[in-house]
């Protein structure tokens, strides 16, 4: 470990300094910086994220009071607001998509093998949340008539419960139109939920050896071929192989699928489950279905514990920059979790790391050990062999333990 930086310097050395400058080339987001590198202003928006910061007043507030801290981050001194501002609203924010990318990989090394279920198929929960905004403020992000919003589409991938693919659009962008345009792998698992129904797609992805599961439309029209046993004890109520009369309908999709019927104990209701995989048992495709409250967690937790919910400028290019940043975040937040022996929860995780981003720690320790592990302190030696005084550089030594 380096003793001269915090924990916040040893989150950032997660990211790897080439790769974030061939980001930055790629996307030309350099182009006419004079002064404020997009390496500072990654380093701002990522504590405004992990810091909890609700404004620009805030982000460059906070990083100007930790006095001899930042030359450890890679920058000098902290932004003005007009900088950063100005940085937000004009540096493309193409250049964060290409560092959570980039992220992503380092996580899927780390997550192969986390998954709940055995067998060997991908398994992916694919939804959409909504990101309110103010109309008056945000006037180019329509939704309805008097509300203005920004959609958040998102594939989970449920080996270690990676965001894999995001996609922010206007708030009225259908979530099927993202779902026609994305590719998995054959024999790949997609959970869905009533709002992607679309016999078309999912005709589709039958024929290319793609598996999906949803909730069957109340207003569905079939026919039972036949009904498959049951488990003796357990929640399915029936299990059945169908196709459907519509003419419509049967026009998109002309293949066989499977019913099932699921009793919910937490609704006290029946839950219709519909899919193309004629092998899984239905207990089973049962619980792939309950595991797409994944997707739900996740999102709760990023609205949370992130910043994506008030946003510190208002063009278009500011707020995709600050729900990126938000996304590298979690997948630092992930990153940490994986390589920790410690039971963090990404809550947990984020509120103690909010107390902790300046302190003088062994970042690894400290993770594995969140309790136990001290601060480092200032060397007790006050004079070298010679009796001279030695005086601590304030720019590199630790203070005290927050």
């Amino acid at each position: 470990m380096n003793k001269f930086s915090s924990i916040f310097g040893q989150i950032l050395q997660i990211f790897s300094k080439s790769e974030f400058y061939e980001a930055v080339r790629e996307t030309k987001a350099d182009k006419g910086v004079k002064g404020f590198s997009c390496w500072g202003q990654f380093v701002a928006m990522l504590f405004c994220q992990l810091g909890q910061a609700h404004s620009l007043r805030e982000i460059t507030g906070g990083l100007a009071t930790c006095m001899g801290k930042l030359r450890h981050l890679g920058i000098e001194e902290a932004p003005k607001r007009s900088t950063l501002s100005y940085a937000n609203n004009h540096r493309p924010w193409q250049m964060y998509e290409r560092v959570f990318y980039t992220l992503l990989d380092k996580c899927k090394g780390l997550a192969q093998g986390k998954k709940k279920f055995r067998f060997k198929n991908k398994l992916f929960s694919l939804d959409s949340t909504i990101i309110e905004l103010c109309a008056s403020l945000f006037n180019w992000a329509k939704f309805r008539q008097t509300k203005g919003a920004v959609k958040l589409h998102l594939l989970l991938d449920h080996e270690g419960y990676l965001p894999v693919f995001a996609n922010i659009t206007e708030g009225r962008v259908h979530e099927v139109n993202i779902a026609r345009r994305l590719s998995f792998p054959k024999g790949s698992i997609i959970v869905i939920d009533r709002g992607y129904v679309d016999y078309g797609l999912f005709a589709k992805w039958t024929e290319e050896g793609i598996y999906f599961v949803t909730r069957q439309k109340d207003n569905a029209r079939f026919r039972v071929i036949r009904d498959n046993p049951i488990p003796e004890r357990g929640k399915i109520l029936r299990d059945s192989v169908i196709e459907f009369e519509g003419f419509y309908a049967k026009e998109d999709f002309p293949y066989q699928l499977r019913r099932i019927e699921v009793w919910d104990d937490t609704k006290g209701e029946v839950i219709v489950l519909l899919t193309n995989h004629l092998e899984f048992g239905p207990t089973t495709l049962a619980a792939i279905y309950k595991d797409r409250w994944q997707i739900e967690v996740f999102f709760k937790t990023i609205k949370q514990n992130l910043k994506i919910k008030t946003f510190v400028g208002t063009t278009p290019n500011a707020v995709m920059t600050q729900i990126w940043t938000a996304l590298i975040a979690i997948l630092a937040l992930k990153y940490l979790k994986f390589r920790s022996t410690f039971g963090w929860s990404l809550s947990n995780l984020v509120a103690l790391l909010r107390y902790n981003l300046f302190t003088y720690r062994d970042l690894w320790e400290w993770l594995n050990k969140p309790f136990e592990t001290l601060p480092i302190l200032y060397p007790k030696k006050s004079c070298d062999f010679l009796g001279t005084p030695i005086v601590p550089d304030v720019e590199q030594l630790p203070l005290r333990g927050i």
